[in-house]
């Protein structure tokens, strides 16, 4: 593919909406980020908070530690950190400046300012609404972010509205986002093999350095269940031991307040994470090229997106299930396998570990990323040695764009009921 194909500006423009920083867990980050622009437009700290969000915001806000809170977890913490120290300007980063005096602060806003919190109808899967006012309700702002985390469709400012944007499912794809529709297997491989890595290297290398970072102090500190830690210890120090350590260590530290920025993937960092570090842990072990490494990452993270795609942003499919068939992917390409092997890796891990639920962000997610990296090399591996599941084999189809498309209606459509189900039994309703 060059450049005088439409497709390559669009995948190009893909990954660089979607591998972007982001400071702590991206759902609170997503209501600090709406709390921080509230109080922006308020002009001064709000007497009264009120935060909206959708069961499904709740559900992967409420049990992780916002950084930058001195270990404060949940909704309110996220709301203070934003509206006491936030800087909107730095959207996923809007909490990544943060001086102890304003840790202290925090506290003390959530002591003396009520913040409450409800429920939307989940008619939008993502969505947050922050309404801030002053102590006599005169001055009120209200800041709302739906679809992705930092996609402010409404401001209003004592009840004008200064700023309206359509959602997706009026528009039909969320405002200022690449149509996603461009994305299948056949094109991304294509891409991934021909790209000039000058086009993409600014964001491939800072996912590398980022994700890295968090895997080395995911494993050298004492975060969260220390996943990483226990299955070296358990299982040695073997590349597919490794892979799958590494990955869950760095989402151990990002789940328990690691101050360390992540580049995400698909909204999320944990799914960042698993696109990423198993591939760098891989090519270091195989003595891959830059080059080699670099290609291998724009195949993992475009088939984690188009996986994604179909599903939504939130669900009750657990992410990490669909970004380590991806990493499988890389990782095939890593150790030399063609278009055949990343389409079949892919194919076999989906058939693995497509049950997985998420029931929100905190420590276990660790665990669940672990077991999507080694699924996706057992995918490989599979195929590689001449085993695979076919068509007709419970959800898989014949062709992996078949069964991706499996896979969105199962994770979009069929996990509903569940995701509704899995909120009702984190809130005790």
């Amino acid at each position: 593919m060059d450049r005088t194909d439409e497709r390559y500006g669009a995948y190009v423009s893909i990954l660089e909406e979607e591998l972007i920083a982001a400071m702590g867990c991206t759902e609170p980050i997503a209501i600090a980020l709406a709390a921080a622009r509230a109080r922006e437009l308020l002009g001064a700290e709000p007497a009264r908070v009120h935060v909206e969000a959708s069961g499904s915001i709740i559900k992967n806000a409420k049990s992780v530690v916002v950084p930058h809170t001195g270990g404060l977890k949940g909704i309110e913490a996220a709301a203070a950190a934003g509206i006491v120290a936030g800087k909107p300007e730095r959207k996923l980063e809007v909490i990544a400046e943060v001086g102890p005096d304003e840790v202290r602060a925090i506290a003390g806003y959530l002591d003396h300012v009520p913040i409450e919190v409800a429920r939307t109808d989940d008619a939008v899967d993502f969505d947050v609404v922050v309404r801030v006012s002053d102590a006599s309700d005169v001055r009120t702002a209200l800041v709302r972010i739906a679809d992705y985390h930092t996609n402010i469709v409404r401001e209003e400012l004592d009840g004008e509205v200064l700023h309206e944007a359509p959602l997706a499912s009026e528009a039909g794809t969320a405002e200022g986002l690449t149509d996603r529709g461009v994305l299948d297997m056949a094109g991304i491989w294509d891409f991934a093999m021909t790209v000039d890595l000058e086009d993409v290297r600014e964001l491939l290398d800072r996912q590398i350095a980022c994700n890295g970072a968090v895997a080395e102090e995911g494993l050298a500190g004492d975060w969260g269940a220390n996943i990483g830690s226990v299955m070296l210890g358990a299982y040695g120090d073997d590349v597919k031991v490794r892979a799958c350590a590494m990955a869950a260590a760095a989402s151990d530290a990002r789940m328990s307040g690691c101050e360390l920025p992540v580049v995400i993937n698909s909204g999320s960092g944990n799914q960042g994470i698993t696109v990423s570090v198993p591939l760098i842990v891989y090519a270091r072990e195989l003595g891959s090229s830059d080059e080699r490494l670099r290609r291998a990452l724009v195949l993992s993270n475009l088939v984690a997106i188009h996986q994604k795609t179909g599903i939504g942003r939130l669900s009750a499919f657990c992410g990490a299930v669909c970004a380590g068939a991806a990493a499988g992917a890389g990782i095939a390409y890593l150790d030399g396998g063609g278009y055949k092997d990343a389409c079949h890796a892919v194919v076999n891990a989906l058939s693995i570990v497509a049950g997985m639920v998420c029931d929100g962000a905190k420590p276990s997610c660790a665990g669940k990323i672990a077991f999507s990296v080694n699924a996706g090399i057992l995918g490989y591996v599979m195929y590689r040695d001449g085993q695979q599941f076919y068509g007709g084999d419970g959800i898989v189809k014949k062709g992996v764009e078949n069964t991706i498309d499996s896979i969105a209606r199962l994770g979009r459509d069929g996990m509903r009921a569940t995701n509704d189900e899995i909120i009702r039994i984190m809130l005790g309703s």
